[in-house]
This record gives structure tokens, sequence and C-alpha cells, in this order.
């Protein structure tokens, strides 16, 4: 029940709330061939553009198809080794968070390499993770082209709400909806999504972008957390400290230090 003396919270600016409600934001990174969408075990908290990882590539080298197409493209074998050689360095520094290390690699390789689809893949997660959103998306929209893949989506949609293009980001959350991903996909494209309702001022759509999230299953896993966390924001937002709190408390049963979630239940009372 909503208290008669709480008014509807003013809208975020949206950068603020990327940072403050989304802080454990999948990142991408690159296993076998693959861009695999994983929630940080360490979230970056508010005044991070994304969150860290938690998942470490289980292959720190290349994909067999990420080499045959460096090889195809490379002028002789020993130019190929040399080309693998520097792309495994662009995914090492994506790895350790050294950002403009793996784009300024990534855009060096582009020049040999313009149909090798984790080139751009690397320059565009690090531009992402720079806040770099046109160059994110450029690079994302390259490699979904050359190398579609469903993991690669939650991101290219929040670049495309950070620069206020919300045909697109409807666009791609139709297409994650079809394509039915892994749970960790959907549960971060739907936070993309609904993130976009609120950044336009529709609260009670983004609420009900959110509502299918609303139950607590056998074995709670941090995509759950992160959603919840979402969800608890926008009840708060919409003036609906009840609701706010069932979910923010949910989130700090199961961790307590979840970015700020005691801080956000303390200013709620509890």
């Amino acid at each position: 029940m909503v208290r008669a003396t709480r008014g509807t919270r003013p809208a975020k600016d949206p950068a603020v709330e990327r940072a403050a409600i989304e802080g454990r934001r999948l990142e991408e990174w690159i296993d076998e061939g693959d861009l695999r969408a994983e929630a940080s075990g360490a979230a970056r908290r508010a005044s991070a553009p994304a969150a860290a990882t938690r998942r470490i590539r289980r292959d720190r080298g290349l994909s067999a198809d990420a080499r045959a197409a460096v090889n195809e493209q490379a002028r002789d074998p020993r130019r190929a080794d040399k080309l693998v050689e520097r792309l495994a360095q662009a995914h090492a520094a994506l790895d350790g968070e050294r950002f403009d290390e793996a784009r300024r690699i990534g855009v060096s390789l582009q020049r040999e390499l313009p149909a090798v689809a984790a080139v751009h893949q690397v320059i565009g997660l690090a531009s992402y993770r720079s806040g770099r959103w046109a160059q994110a998306i450029t690079a994302l929209e390259v490699a979904q082209t050359l190398s579609p893949t469903v993991e690669l989506l939650p991101v290219l949609a929040d670049a495309y709400r950070a620069k206020r293009r919300w045909a697109d980001v409807d666009r791609i959350w139709l297409q994650v909806r079809e394509l039915s991903p892994a749970q960790d996909v959907m549960a971060e494209a739907r936070i993309v999504a609904a993130g976009a309702q609120a950044d336009r001022g529709d609260l009670t759509a983004a609420l009900h972008t959110m509502a299918p999230t609303a139950t607590v299953p056998r074995r709670v896993r941090d995509h759950h957390l992160r959603q919840w966390y979402v969800l608890a924001d926008l009840y708060d937002r919409a003036g609906d400290p009840v609701q706010a709190v069932k979910w923010f408390g949910a989130v700090a049963e199961h961790d307590a230090d979840f970015v700020d979630v005691r801080t956000r239940l303390a200013a709620l009372g509890r």
C-alpha cells in the first residue's frame, strides 16, 4: 500500500541509474567463440559504468573458429600466428579490465582482420565498458552481422539505451524474447528493457516488464538478485515502499552486501 505522504520520485538521470541499480550488469566474455553473459560476484558500486565479471573464461586462448577466421584473412601462416597472439592479448586486457588497451589492440587488428567477429567483439565490449557508447554500437553491430550471438544482444541494447535509441532497445528486447536464451541472458535483457522504459518516465511499463521476476525460485542465482534489486528500485521510485522493502529484503536475505541494498533498506526505515 502506498503511503499518502510519499509522492512519485522524479525520474533519475539514465547514467546515474544505470550505475546505481544495475551494478551487477552481465559482462560478456569471449568463451569458445561466443560472448557469454555472467553476473559479477564483486559488482562495481554506484560510480562504475558496468559490473565486473565473476566468470573466468575456461580457455584463455582463442576458439578454433576465431583462429580459423584469422588464418583465412592473414597474408601468410607466420603473420596469422602473430595476429592470433595479438588478439589473445586483447582478450587478456579485457579480462584484466584494461579497456583502453583492449580497444587499442582491437582497432589495430581491425585493419587486417575486418571480417573477424572476435575483433569487433573486443572493440565493442571494451568501448562499452569505457562508456564509449557510439563506438560500442558500431563495433557490436558489425560483430552481430558477422557472427550473431544472443549473449551479445543485452550489451548492444544497453548501449542503445545510453544513446536514447528507444526503438532499437525495444527491437532487441523483442528479439531476445523470441530467441528464448539462457536465464541470465534473458535477465540482462529484461533489466535493460525495463530501465529504458523507466528512463522514458514510464514506471508502470517498467514494472510490468519486471513483473515475471517477482518469484523466489528454489535455487537463487545472481541474476535473480539483480532483477529483484531493479524491481525494488522501481517500486521505490513509483512510491510503493512496501513492495520496495519486500524485494530489497529478498536481495539482502541472500546477499546482504549486494550493491547498496543495506542503504536502500535503511532509507526505507528497515
